[in-house]
């Protein structure tokens, strides 16, 4: 009796950006170009059968090892995120097209049902917002996931511990104290002042600076977000 085989699918992701096709097989091979533009921490060694990793703030990473390198013209390789339900293979062509490069992102070998779900919506978000910004950084020098953080206004704090609790009368024991809030901005139009101890933030817990950091990057600037924060006792 045959097995069957596992059905899977491809997310492409195509973008024409202004820079030779040399500059763009640089962004996807080089450790401190790929931190330029797609995530935090890169190590990688460029030649068939080298190993990469790349990891992020957020506590993702992802590892594999190079199966093509054509510089100006071809980069592949392996792709292993944690938590996600198993390997897979990215392939990025490069096409020279008036001074431009044609780029053409390929993910594929990506499972479909409920195991894959999580993984497939990663994916399709993570690539399409990561090869945006790969243009803006290679056209004008400006990393979007800064330039559309939104900026809530807020000045400085402490991350809350049990005395800090304990001074302020809040009944946790996580979360970012204000030292106070920007006229204008978005903390004072929600109405923050100073010693409010900010603990939500878009459906997200908040635990310290790490968290509300890794949380407003997946929003951009100009966003209506919910956020919670005690006040005393009062949440």
């Amino acid at each position: 009796m045959a097995a069957k085989t596992a059905k899977t699918q491809t997310f492409k992701f195509k973008r024409t950006i202004n820079a030779p096709p040399a500059e763009v097989y640089r962004a996807f091979t080089n450790s401190t170009a790929l931190r330029e533009w797609f995530c935090n921490a890169a190590t990688t060694d460029p030649h068939k059968g080298g190993r990469f990793y790349v990891g992020w703030n957020s506590g993702f990473y992802a590892a594999g090892e190079f199966t093509a390198l054509e510089p100006g013209k071809k980069v592949a390789f392996t792709w292993q995120g944690r938590g996600e339900p198993g390997p897979t293979r990215v392939q990025v062509s490069l096409a020279a097209k008036k001074g431009g490069t044609v780029v053409t992102l390929a993910h594929s070998g990506v499972g479909t049902g409920k195991p894959w779900a999580k993984t497939t919506k990663e994916i399709e978000e993570g690539w399409a917002g990561s090869v945006e910004n790969l243009q803006a950084v290679l056209e004008t020098g400006m990393d979007l996931r800064f330039t559309r953080r939104p900026m809530l206004g807020i000045s400085g704090g402490d991350e809350v511990t049990p005395e800090i609790a304990a001074r302020l009368g809040v009944p946790v024991v996580e979360g970012v104290r204000l030292d106070g809030v920007l006229d204008g901005m978005g903390a004072h139009a929600a109405g923050l002042q100073k010693d409010d101890v900010f603990v939500g933030f878009a459906g997200k817990k908040i635990t310290g600076w790490t968290s509300l950091i890794n949380v407003m990057q997946a929003h951009r600037a100009g966003d209506t977000i919910p956020v919670v924060f005690y006040r005393g006792k009062r949440s």
